[in-house]
């Protein structure tokens, strides 16, 4: 039987998109404390399925699929440009499908504006009001208002007409910023992308003896399953070591690894593999918030997904993309491998030099790179100790060494040194776990 918890997300997952809700209504819908109400609605909210928009309240939204994640609703275009509603409140949760900034006349503005669009235009009321017939939302500009009308309108139509102080071009600029980062987001693998489903996966119960692992061994060729109690909750972990010499009648929980590690759907792909690498683990349970089997995760799957992502194109770039983008091998006849790169705006702190973060991502692809002459395989990193020695100015040109100290079959010891016009700026010691590909 499902918890309290989980028959409020269920009972939140069927409403309608647009529904308010509220913590006290709830309650007493579900016969539930207005504290149990509070953590579900909490809960709902982390996973995109509400969103609590200032003087509206708490509502019902589409939960966004991956692919349409460049897509802002006008509830974070509120939030973006600092904004004020003017009208239309209730459709704050809806997602816009591109912006026109209106700086032309208006019958050209208009061939541009359509249903589910949003006009960004400065104090031209009769713009806001043909917008708004259209099916389109209004930003305005400026810090100006619009007509009653027009947020009588708009409360009609159930859309929003937002006012903000900044100018047209800022505006513009705010808005593709924020399309940029959630691409940033959309590359970010997660659990979810990659697990096993319920469906497919092999699994024990509680109630099962050691024969039952045998069969699911022979069927599958796999040793390694988790075990569910009656509820459906991970209970254990069960793998050939824990079974060989067992009597066959002996029940699975008697030999089980209890309490094992397990990961969210909303875990990362990176945490998720360092999990395994560290502690050594083939498979791991995929688990909901109440410790319910969704799937599972392998450590075949994870490597498959690192090699993948390895190769495909980066959509927005993070800092560490653009540190990556800008190592050069450099020319020099001593065979010593060294890098080289040039410190941009984007790598500087406020003080005009080369940030901490920065030389962290420099030292962590430099070695990788050293490694990958060595050894194929991935880096995972597990501890860098830094010596920033000097500043180093914007527009510098530096050279990074990395040499390798020592390297297993798993583990990877490189020193690095960071020099600019042949003074050393910067060194550093990486240790890190290779996996193999």
């Amino acid at each position: 039987m499902a918890t309290k918890h989980e028959q409020i997300l269920e009972h939140i997952d069927s409403l309608s998109v647009g529904s308010k809700i509220s913590v006290r209504g709830i309650a007493k819908a579900l016969n539930v404390s207005e504290g149990t109400a509070y953590r579900a609605i909490k809960e709902a909210e982390n996973q995109n399925m509400v969103s609590t928009i200032e003087r509206v309240g708490t509502i019902r939204i589409e939960k966004k699929k991956k692919e349409n994640i460049e897509r802002l609703t006008f509830a974070e275009i509120t939030k973006v440009v600092d904004g004020q509603v003017l009208g239309g409140r209730e459709g704050l949760h809806k997602t816009l499908n591109k912006f026109v900034v209106g700086a032309m006349k208006l019958e050209a503005m208009m061939r541009y504006t359509e249903a589910g669009s949003l006009l960004i235009v400065g104090n031209r009321t009769n713009a806001h009001e043909l917008a708004v017939k259209e099916g389109a939302a209004v930003l305005v500009t400026g810090g100006f208002d619009t007509t009653d009308k027009v947020k009588k309108l708009a409360d009609e139509k159930k859309l929003p007409v937002i006012s903000t102080s900044y100018d047209t071009f800022t505006v513009a600029t705010m808005i593709n910023r924020a399309i940029y980062d959630q691409l940033i987001k959309k590359e970010i693998v997660l659990v979810d992308d990659i697990y096993t489903t319920f469906e497919k996966a092999s699994y024990l119960t509680t109630k099962d003896s050691v024969a039952r692992w045998h069969e699911l061994n022979e069927s599958t060729h796999h040793s390694r399953y988790p075990v569910v109690d009656l509820k459906n909750r991970v209970v254990g972990m069960v793998t050939s070591k824990d079974v060989i010499n067992k009597d066959p009648s002996l029940k699975i929980d008697k030999v089980m690894t209890k309490n094992p590690m397990t990961v969210q759907t909303r875990t990362s792909l990176t945490n998720a593999a360092h999990m395994m690498v560290w502690e050594g683990i083939e498979l791991m349970p995929v688990v909901d918030q109440a410790q319910k089997l969704q799937g599972i995760i392998s450590r075949q799957d994870v490597l498959k997904a690192l090699q993948n992502l390895q190769r495909q194109p980066q959509i927005g770039e993070t800092i560490d993309d653009l540190v990556s983008n800008q190592l050069e091998l450099s020319e020099d006849d001593d065979q010593v491998f060294k890098l080289r790169t040039t410190v941009t705006p984007q790598m500087t702190n406020q003080l005009g030099t080369l940030s901490y973060g920065v030389f962290t991502s420099l030292i962590t692809e430099a070695s990788s790179r050293l490694l990958s002459k060595h050894k194929k395989g991935n880096l995972v990193v597990e501890n860098i100790s830094l010596l920033f020695i000097k500043p180093v100015q914007l527009e510098s040109e530096i050279e990074i060494k990395p040499q390798l100290l020592e390297m297993g079959r798993k583990v990877a010891k490189v020193d690095v040194e960071v020099n600019h016009e042949h003074a050393v700026v910067g060194k550093a010691l990486l240790m890190a776990q290779l996996i193999d590909r």
